[in-house]
């Protein structure tokens, strides 16, 4: 018996020795942080942050809902360096081996860059500013101030992103190790990028990726070629497949048909089946039932001379529900997650007054040696500080000269508050992978109307609100990017530069992307394709900041009411229900978009979850690896076609064939 115990704990203590030698082979070929972030790199990395800038920008001022794209990135970033690694190989020159930190490191560089296409404002509080969205928020409008305008501009656009989103970078760099090593908190996104990207660089993993290549090339190639035949078919006002009656004439007037947009098929591939599921239900309760029967109550409950798209019409009923809809799910989740981090954030300092060493014991080799690597390669505080001072003063002296409604003192506060709410929602985001960083935007857009008061208050919480959502949001993404490198053996150092890099770009990226579409297409346009939805609610937030309820229409204070409660209800019953019931109720954040755009393009999206359904239903093994990458291609190809669009459009060239279906 004694032989037996003694030969398996030398069994034990060999098979310990082998994985111990395993984990310091990877982390002896971790190439030096320099190394890590190349020339090819960065190229692919501007590569993809164009694309992407593109497809989201498009996402923004169509919807305004864009999907989690960073696995789709990770991917793209694989495809493009394996593809010219091979292609180097075979063309008898020597390349630098494509390794899991490269990888990493594009995947991060490039999310950067379109994320500042994603959160940068262009199709919320940026274009929230312009004239077309204070007319349509009604000049007569009280607190919506005659002039309270200013028209976008590369220029100061791009200057506003340069000096409002490098400070977010720096903020919670102090505490990376708390974060990710002390709290070890999961950041659910960042991990499940890791895991793709380890999966990419293993030696059994050739042939499941290529297998993902593929499907994404032959994806790519139909959804480009089919938005290419489409365009002929696009010769005038609602023409074209977009506007395919498919339930009927009537059904199209009331938004309902499927448009054939392999965008938002490629993102409901991508979303889950209960936010496409709430999607249609708010475009059933709103355009199949709402819309219509308030409609029919023109000259009742609002002026029948006015337009429908008047904020005192029936637009005013859309933006306002939306708006309550917006708030209630906002402040709930707000909450939550605040009494979550507190409650999480006390257990912990209980553990640790319990146990000096906590865990410590408990640690896998591998993971020692992951920590000992993250933090081998420190990044001294004494940058961050003074990276952020510097930061913080430049933005306190250049802001207020860019927008004087927002006077400097409100900057000197919101860069002190800016990095403890980056910690509460980082925190939270490690913990739920919900970033909350649109909420504490809008908490900071309703107090600085108010505070501001009615001659300044529409831009300044405007601006404000972009300032406070573009350091939270950027500290937190961050955050994400070194829960990766951690377990991916990346720097920390290579990740914090790429950030950086990818921001830059991106600061220069995303405005020209989004003067390609204002140029090019009719944006803000409430009958187009181009409604950019946001720019009108965050705007009539604002209004609301400054003059409360008055700016409401007739009886819509009460239906306001009802939807906030019905959100926030709606959350309490899915976190209070068991999980078989909790599942299936609906998301009010999801169900407020179509309340506004329109219910096309629910459809669309919930064309993609069927498509996801049917294909676990047959193969599920397939799918689970196989989706990301033929939904990636369906978007990519979608996006891809934008460009050359746009340029047509530019040009004055009209597409030859108007395909319109009108009743008899």
């Amino acid at each position: 018996m004694m032989s037996n115990e003694r030969g398996m704990m030398e069994v034990e203590s060999h098979d310990h020795e082998e994985m111990s030698k395993n984990v310091e082979e990877n982390v002896k070929r971790v190439p030096p942080w320099t190394q890590q972030i190349t020339i090819r790199g960065i190229i692919a990395s501007i590569i993809i942050g164009i694309i992407y800038s593109v497809i989201v920008m498009k996402l923004n001022l169509t919807t305004g809902l864009v999907p989690n794209l960073n696995v789709s990135a990770a991917l793209l970033a694989y495809v493009l360096l394996k593809g010219w690694t091979e292609l180097v190989h075979k063309a008898g020159f020597i390349a630098t081996p494509f390794t899991r930190q490269e990888n990493t490191v594009v995947q991060t560089c490039a999310v950067a860059c379109y994320s500042i296409a994603v959160g940068g404002g262009f199709g919320s509080y940026l274009l929230g500013l312009n004239k077309r969205t204070y007319e349509q928020a009604g000049v007569d409008t009280e607190g919506n101030v005659s002039g309270s305008y200013k028209e976008p501009g590369i220029g100061w656009m791009t200057g506003f992103l340069f000096v409002s989103s490098f400070v977010g970078l720096l903020a919670l760099v102090p505490l990376r190790k708390i974060m990710i090593i002390d709290y070890k908190l999961s950041y659910p996104s960042g991990t499940a990028t890791a895991v793709l990207i380890n999966g990419f660089h293993t030696p059994k993993s050739d042939k499941m990726a290529k297998k993902q290549v593929h499907g994404f090339m032959k994806y790519f190639s139909i959804s480009f070629l089919w938005g290419f035949f489409q365009w002929f078919y696009t010769g005038g006002a609602q023409c074209g497949f977009s506007q395919f009656p498919t339930f009927g004439l009537k059904a199209w007037q009331n938004s309902f048909y499927f448009d054939f947009s392999m965008t938002y098929v490629g993102a409901g591939m991508i979303c889950s089946h209960i936010v496409n599921l709430s999607l249609l239900l708010g475009a059933v309760l709103s355009w199949g039932v709402m819309w219509p029967l308030i409609g029919d109550l023109k000259g009742k409950w609002f002026p029948s001379s006015l337009p429908e798209s008047s904020m005192k019409s029936l637009n005013g009923y859309k933006v306002f529900i939306s708006i309550a809809l917006l708030l209630g799910d906002g402040l709930y989740n707000f909450v939550k997650i605040l009494l979550f981090t507190a409650k999480s954030m006390v257990n912990r300092m209980k553990d640790k007054s319990r146990d000096t060493y906590p865990e410590t014991q408990n640690r896998s080799i591998d993971e020692l040696q992951r920590n000992e690597l993250f933090m081998r390669e420190r990044i001294p505080i004494w940058i961050a500080l003074l990276g952020y001072s510097l930061f913080a003063v430049v933005s306190i002296i250049i802001v207020p000269i860019m927008f004087p409604e927002l006077k400097w003192y409100y900057v000197v506060v919101a860069y002190i508050l800016a990095p403890s709410l980056s910690f509460c929602n980082a925190y939270g985001a490690g913990l739920t992978d919900m970033n909350m960083a649109y909420n504490y935007g809008k908490v900071a857009l309703f107090v600085l109307s108010a505070l501001a008061g009615k001659d300044s208050g529409v831009v300044a919480g405007l601006v404000g609100c972009g300032l406070i959502k573009s350091i939270v949001s950027i500290s937190s993404d961050l955050m994400h990017d070194f829960k990766t490198s951690h377990l991916t053996l990346t720097s920390p150092r290579s990740m914090l530069l790429s950030q950086a890099i990818g921001t830059a770009i991106g600061c220069v990226v995303a405005p020209l992307t989004f003067f390609l579409f204002y140029k090019a297409f009719d944006i803000g346009n409430p009958e187009g394709e181009y409604k950019a939805p946001y720019a009108l609610i965050y705007r009539n937030m604002a209004i609301l900041g400054v003059e409360g309820f008055s700016a409401l229409p007739r009886h819509c204070l009460q239906l306001c009411y009802a939807f906030f409660g019905f959100a926030i209800i709606a959350n309490l019953i899915r976190d209070l229900s068991p999980k078989k019931i909790g599942q299936w109720i609906p998301l009010p954040m999801a169900m407020a978009v179509p309340f506004l755009v329109g219910a096309y393009f629910a459809i669309d999206m919930c064309v993609g979850s069927l498509v996801v359904f049917l294909w676990h239903k047959l193969n599920s093994a397939e799918a689970s690896f196989m989706i990301p990458a033929v939904a990636s291609g369906l978007i990519c190809g979608d996006g891809m076609w934008i460009l050359p669009s746009s340029i047509l459009a530019l040009a004055k060239l009209k597409p030859p064939i108007c395909m319109a279906f009108k009743p008899r």
